[in-house]
């Protein structure tokens, strides 16, 4: 159905976002539920929302919903109310951004997939509502301080380089599906510990904090609401902040400062910087970090053959943006790993990183003894 979707140029709706004064809200929310007709729910939110002005990309599944939108400031409540209108939504917490210039997404797509968080497990007997002990941002700081814990990062590598909290783990992986086997095989025999585990906004620690008592470890945890909720509750409280650098964001933002730390460096100098950039070349798209110096020096580029490649006329440069597709079809393109980039910080293997803890643990016990 044409009314259903929008096919305007992706670029004129980009333009008409930039030069726009309209204030907006960036929001996020995610349910896990068990729906019976995805593609007639994606097609009930698409005509409503429209109406709304609502923007953004969400995703419909079977297992339930996952949303990242931009909403008119006007239009806020009467979106909430229809939102809550939806029995298995009701009272659903909407994670609002920590910094937000109303420019985070230009175009409204719904999308109907297999599953709203692809996990590559096949198991039937999992069950995500089973899920592990919510903690608010109190609760949180308060065990991560236990010697009996052990937490984990469950974003991918290039969202944990510019930020992540103190003391943890930060697995170097692609995607979430490779986080999953990864982290159960380097916790064998840790099923007794206390493991809390944090993410962007809640969705990815709802399912893997499942699939670990699912795989039978007894005291897990995740941090409500993810890191977002977390950065507004220690405002609001004026809790200790235990997140450092920034926070990696899936919209045209690509991040919201939660402390003054930069903790990472352009991967094309080295300098200090922690703002992430997708290369000009279309054809290569790679996402990395870059600071202003380079951003000047290499005209947006990750690369001098990107830059080379921006010279070209339109219909070459054009080809070789339908040669990358075809190659990459099916396949991710690289965040922040390249040869080329030299900078690109390599985080400490989980293994090291979790002998690490558990040496300073027993140091510290052992201090206690002989003190």
């Amino acid at each position: 159905m044409k009314h259903l979707y929008n096919e305007e140029d992706w670029r004129i709706l980009k333009q008409k976002m930039e030069a726009s004064n309209e204030a907006r809200l960036t929001v996020s929310f995610y349910q896990y539920h068990r729906l019976g007709n995805p593609q007639l729910f994606r097609d009930y939110l698409y005509i409503h929302w429209s109406e709304l002005g609502v923007l953004g990309r969400t995703y419909v599944a079977r297992e339930g919903i996952n949303a990242q939108i931009s909403v008119p400031r006007e239009q806020y409540e009467a979106f909430r109310d229809h939102l809550y209108s939806i029995s298995f939504l009701e009272g659903i917490r909407l994670n609002l951004a920590i910094e937000d210039d109303g420019k985070s997404f230009y175009k409204l797509i719904i999308k109907v997939r297999d599953k709203i968080l692809a996990d590559g497990l096949q198991d039937e007997t999992f069950d995500v509502s089973k899920r592990g002990q919510h903690l608010d941002a109190e609760a949180f700081n308060e065990l991560c301080k236990s010697e009996d814990s052990i937490l984990i990062d469950m974003r991918n590598h290039y969202e944990h380089e510019v930020g992540h909290f103190k003391g943890a783990i930060t697995p170097d992986v692609d995607t979430f599906r490779d986080s999953l086997p990864y982290i159960l095989e380097h916790l064998k025999g840790k099923e007794n510990n206390n493991i809390i585990m944090y993410c962007t906004g809640g969705i990815r620690c709802e399912k893997a904090s499942a699939w670990l008592k699912h795989q039978g470890f007894g005291k897990v945890h995740q941090l409500e609401g993810g890191i977002i909720e977390y950065a507004r509750q220690v405002q609001n409280k004026g809790l200790e902040n235990r997140f450092v650098g920034k926070n990696f964001v899936f919209d045209e933002r690509m991040g919201e400062r939660i402390s003054e730390e930069v903790i990472a460096r352009c991967h094309q100098c080295g300098e200090p910087c922690d703002d992430h950039t997708n290369c000009a070349n279309s054809a290569c798209h790679l996402l990395f970090i870059q600071c202003d110096a380079c951003k000047a020096k290499h005209q947006n580029c990750c690369s001098h053959a990107c830059q080379e490649a921006l010279q070209e006329p339109e219909e070459a440069q054009r080809l070789r943006r339908k040669s990358a597709a075809e190659r990459n079809a099916g396949r991710l393109f690289r965040k922040g790993r390249a040869e080329h980039l030299t900078y690109k910080q390599v985080h400490r293997p989980f293994e090291k990183a979790l002998i690490e803890i558990q040496f300073q643990q027993v140091s510290e016990s052992e201090d206690k003894t002989y003190s």
